[in-house]
């Protein structure tokens, strides 16, 4: 039996002149749809720390035939104890509520076998996952119910924490708050030979963050909602409420994931304590960057090193994150709630992993761009458009190395994710990028009216009928239909004009 919510109504928001400095489009739209969000909420202080963190088992894998590393994913529907004593409807892969998570290495031969026993279709986005775009899981590889798709590929990528998502036109919102998520993490020789924290579960711990909220019976719901789309108010760590990790040694490395539909975190510590972010989206920076705290919008990843001392206690903590709004947009879009999210618990005696290190990857130079683009996002439309899947919005040429001018015209949020290639932040309006945002990234917060120019190679891959996405990861604004689409193709080929669906084989 598969999981029935009731369906949202899709967005309408149209783009109206700006009065005093206010985004009246956006307003009136929110008003005439009752979406002023929740109210400030803030849970500092007042979660009790009573279950012990879940972690995401390991997915089991085979060597095949053709000696490719193989996994097996099953969308399914299922119910999970979320809340005490209240039994939640939920999906998730292989499991209940969420998915395992994937680990493989650079220059390994993958192959997933993703069987769909929903009632409804799917589909599997490999997020941050360099890839062909027959494989990439966006709305065209459509899993029918019953049915299996195999995608297979190489890693041809650095060490990274990427994540594995559904991604269908309108309703992917729904099958990512219900559940269907996971993570997928890949080595490299470089990162394994660092001397910090390896052993998943242990002291490299995944930390997929979602924000809820139940209905009285203890469903899951989405009907409270800003302009960036439904908000909770309850946290979730890797499906826990109120959870604590005991830490067993005197570094930790935390996956941070924002795997919610709409919210923004900007994680820090309960103590104000300093740590070390070592990873963004795309992999490992040059070298450890001291900070307090992290903003994530929803699909980056950031990896922190934590340094314990025995017995001691703190909290990671979402303060108020600055989206650069207004305070009345700030307030109805989340920005004024904060959240204890997840507790560490030192033990008596700590193992010692290692030290932080001083340097971690170089970061390989980018190549002179060749190409210009310009993207500006404003309403549910980019370049004033909404999604058509028969249209094929960007041509490019493989081994050629672009620059995009993303923009977000309006005083609401947005943010901008690019399938298949790993991006570099060359200039946020004029300036050179903040040390989060100096790395390889697939995501990124726009905040309104700031350009960010981003340089990004289009490498391995081509294919003139198949296409890759570019979208705002918010989830409604996505389902909504602000994404566009792009092939990449030889030198002299053309794409292929009406690319449809292509459906489960």
């Amino acid at each position: 039996m598969s999981l029935v919510r009731p369906r949202r109504p899709l967005a309408t928001i149209a783009s109206v002149a700006l009065v005093a400095g206010v985004a009246t489009a956006t307003l009136l739209a929110l008003a005439g749809c009752g979406r002023f969000g929740a109210g400030v909420i803030s849970t500092v202080g007042t979660v009790s720390f009573t279950h012990r963190l879940a972690i995401p088992p390991l997915a089991t894998s085979t060597i095949d035939s053709q000696g490719r590393t193989s996994f097996n994913l099953t969308a399914e529907d299922g119910a999970s104890h979320l809340v005490a004593g209240k039994p939640t409807p939920t999906r998730g892969f292989s499991q209940s509520y969420l998915g395992p998570t994937l680990v493989a290495n650079a220059g390994d031969r993958v192959v997933v076998h993703l069987h769909n026993s929903l009632g409804e279709a799917t589909s599997v986005h490999w997020h941050g996952m360099h890839l062909p775009a027959i494989d990439d899981g966006g709305p065209h590889q459509l899993i029918a119910p019953g049915s299996t798709r195999s995608p297979a590929w190489v890693i041809k990528q650095n060490a990274a924490t990427l994540w594995y998502h559904p991604h269908l036109m309108g309703t992917t919102e729904e099958q990512v708050s219900d559940g269907m998520a996971g993570m997928f993490i890949v080595h490299d020789a470089a990162e394994m030979a660092l001397p910090i924290p390896h052993d998943y579960g242990v002291d490299d711990i995944p930390v997929e963050v979602q924000d809820v909220r139940f209905d009285a019976q203890g469903h899951l719901s989405t009907d409270v909602r800003g302009f960036i789309g439904p908000t909770g108010n309850k946290i979730l760590v890797n499906g826990t409420l109120g959870p604590y990790l005991d830490v067993s040694t005197t570094v930790v490395r935390l996956r941070l994931l924002n795997a919610s539909d709409a919210r923004i975190y900007d994680f820090g510590f309960s103590d104000a304590r300093r740590f070390s972010l070592i990873a963004t989206d795309g992999g490992l920076l040059p070298a450890p960057q001291p900070t307090s705290h992290i903003q994530l919008a929803p699909g980056e990843r950031a990896e922190i090193l934590v340094q314990m001392a025995p017995g001691e206690r703190t909290v990671l903590r979402s303060a108020l994150p600055d989206m650069g709004l207004d305070h009345a947009n700030s307030s109805m879009n989340a920005g004024a709630d904060s959240f204890d999210v997840l507790q560490l618990r030192a033990s008596d005696r700590l193992a010692t992993v290692g030290t932080i290190p001083a340097a971690l990857v170089p970061l390989a130079k980018l190549p002179a761009p060749t190409a210009f683009r310009t993207f500006v996002l404003d309403g549910h439309e980019i370049n004033g458009r909404v999604m058509d899947m028969n249209r094929v919005d960007a041509v490019v040429t493989l081994g050629t190395t672009e620059r995009w001018s993303v923009t977000n015209a309006q005083d609401e949020p947005h943010s901008f994710h690019v399938h298949d290639v790993d991006f570099r932040v060359t200039s946020v309006d004029g300036k050179p990028p903040p040390p989060q945002l100096s790395g390889w990234k697939d995501t990124i917060y726009l905040r309104p009216h700031v350009t960010y120019l981003l340089v990004m190679t289009f490498a391995d891959y081509s294919d003139p009928g198949h296409p890759y996405m570019f979208h705002c990861h918010m989830l409604e604004h996505e389902d909504d239909g602000m994404m566009g689409q792009f092939v990449v193709v030889k030198p002299g080929q053309l794409p292929t004009t009406n690319l449809g669906a292509q459906h489960d084989h």
